[in-house]
């Protein structure tokens, strides 16, 4: 891995290819100048249906890597027909990914990046498995909750947003382990990969500012609350380097019209014209 290099993750389907792309692109406004290789790994994504997104990244001179997983990878893990396939590929990218990379930033298709990422890029994980964000709102009772459901004694993290320690990875996280918890706590599991994240591996995270980078779209006048007036737009646009649509509808949905609908779409719209 070259020091100039960032490497970014992606796990997506066939159906989320065209919300990658732009997620790429707004990430493209602030990187033109550095070197980008994007890493996807899918299933069942053709080469025929990567074709569009080969071509953007090669407008932008990025790489993508692109790491079709085979059936006999889950071998051995009954409860993998239960979910996704998609949703483990994140959560054992160590095993994945070669092994002379060391750190991957891992980015969920449905968001935008608005400011630079170099800064969490560089942070210094300082020996934990990945950084990552709470979305805990004003009064934060979602967290006691998760707590309960999920016997932790820590803040709940979102896997929208992931810096990767892969050699820490590689030696904490493995497929029985994740298969153990997702029999024991089935029922419980409201969104499984980051449940069995949190259950698992939430000590070995270490918390970044979700505020800037892993902002819940939804929540603007939470957030200008709970900072009494000081993240309002303006502070955003200056400082927020990542804008999360989480939840349903999405951003590129006619049913959109949050407070951000107008900027993805913007986006969308650049995007159309390269």
């Amino acid at each position: 891995m070259k020091n100039n290099e960032m490497h970014i993750l992606v796990t997506v389907d066939e159906n989320y290819l065209k919300p990658l792309e732009v997620m790429l692109y707004s990430m493209y406004q602030h990187h033109q100048k550095h070197k980008v290789v994007v890493w996807l790994i899918h299933e069942k994504i053709t080469e025929k249906q990567l074709a569009p997104l080969r071509k953007l990244l090669g407008k932008f001179k990025w790489d993508l890597e692109a790491i079709k997983i085979e059936d006999d990878f889950f071998e051995g893990a009954p409860t993998v027909e239960r979910y996704p396939k998609e949703m483990y590929f994140r959560l054992l990218c160590g095993d994945i990914l070669p092994k002379d990379l060391h750190r991957v930033l891992y980015l969920d298709p449905d968001l935008l990046v608005i400011n630079s990422l170099l800064p969490l890029w560089q942070m210094d994980l300082e020996g934990s498995l990945l950084a990552a964000a709470t979305h805990t709102g004003v009064t934060n009772i979602t967290t006691g909750l998760n707590n309960l459901r999920l016997n932790t004694d820590h803040n709940y993290y979102n896997s929208g947003v992931m810096l990767i320690d892969l050699d820490v990875a590689r030696d904490k996280i493995n497929l029985k382990d994740i298969g153990e918890t997702i029999e024991k706590y089935a029922s419980l599991l409201l969104l499984p990969d980051q449940d069995v994240l949190n259950h698992l591996y939430g000590h070995y995270i270490k918390e970044i500012p979700d505020e800037i980078w892993n902002y819940d779209a939804r929540k603007y006048i939470s957030y200008l609350t709970r900072s009494v007036g000081k993240y309002d737009l303006h502070w955003l646009m200056e400082n927020t380097a990542i804008l999360h649509f989480c939840g349903k509808p999405k951003p590129w949905q006619a049913k959109s019209d949050t407070k951000f609908t107008a900027l993805y779409l913007d986006y969308a719209r650049q995007m159309d014209y390269l």
